[in-house]
């Protein structure tokens, strides 16, 4: 299913994305050595309910995860990158986190994530890495607009993410979002410009690269749901729902 929005509803979707963008920010600054991932999502929870949102993870069971997720925020550490199921894990001095949040408000989603590191340690390739996933956003970003394809978009990020290096996976990647988390059209890490469907005002995407720095290769965590490296390398994720305008794209996720 592919949404286009009204005027009604994309300002819903953009009180959604500044929700999701200030509970980031809080859950960042929150995110100290000693801290436990079970306390970011017992915060990002109270924040959610506390705004009268509803959260996109709680009840998910899609085929691709052991569901119900039964969590507020994705919690991804070190070599985890995407749907990490917070546990009982303490952070320490540079680890590297990745916080991907979906809400829901007044009947419309946004879906963001950011990276960042721990502490006082601050390991130069895993900087390089989130870099990479933030330069690869807003290189997608640049060429998203109506009459661009979704081929557009996916060469664009895969085109900063292989100059930096890095493996692709094309196992996941963006999509469409609007009344429910996912939908379609997926747009994947890498890919051929002018192909696609057809991008219009008033769709909702969310954009995310994520890179793993020397694989492509997923595995799955006994808990069903955490997807980490092959090899236990380290990974970065980046993420942003932006809304087609007339003139280009607008940013719904930008902190504030």
């Amino acid at each position: 299913m592919i949404e286009i929005l009204n005027r009604t509803e994309l300002h819903r979707a953009k009180e959604a994305g500044a929700l999701v963008a200030d509970i980031l920010q809080a859950m960042k600054s929150r995110s100290m050595v000693g801290v436990n991932l079970l306390e970011i999502d017992q915060w990002a929870q109270a924040m959610i309910i506390d705004a009268g949102a509803q959260s996109c993870y709680v009840d998910y069971s899609p085929s691709f995860g052991r569901g119900p997720f039964g969590h507020y925020i994705c919690t991804s550490v070190n070599d985890a990158v995407l749907h990490g199921l917070p546990h009982d894990y303490t952070l320490a001095d540079g680890d590297l986190v990745s916080l991907d949040l979906a809400v829901s408000k007044n009947g419309v989603a946004a879906d963001s994530a950011i990276s960042f590191t721990v502490g006082d340690s601050k390991p130069l390739d895993s900087l390089a890495m989130i870099d990479a996933t933030e330069r690869a956003l807003s290189a997608g970003i640049a060429v998203a607009g109506p009459g661009a394809r979704i081929g557009d978009i996916s060469h664009a990020i895969g085109s900063v993410l292989s100059a930096a290096g890095y493996p692709i996976n094309t196992q996941f990647g963006g999509h469409g979002i609007g009344s429910t988390m996912h939908q379609d059209p997926h747009i994947a890490n890498t890919g051929r410009p002018g192909r696609g469907y057809k991008l219009r005002p008033g769709l909702l995407l969310a954009l995310e690269p994520w890179v793993m720095a020397d694989t492509a290769e997923l595995v799955t965590d006994d808990d069903g749901w955490t997807l980490r490296s092959a090899t236990g390398c380290r990974t970065a994720h980046s993420e942003h729902t932006i809304a087609i305008t007339d003139d280009g794209a607008e940013i719904l996720t930008l902190a504030r």
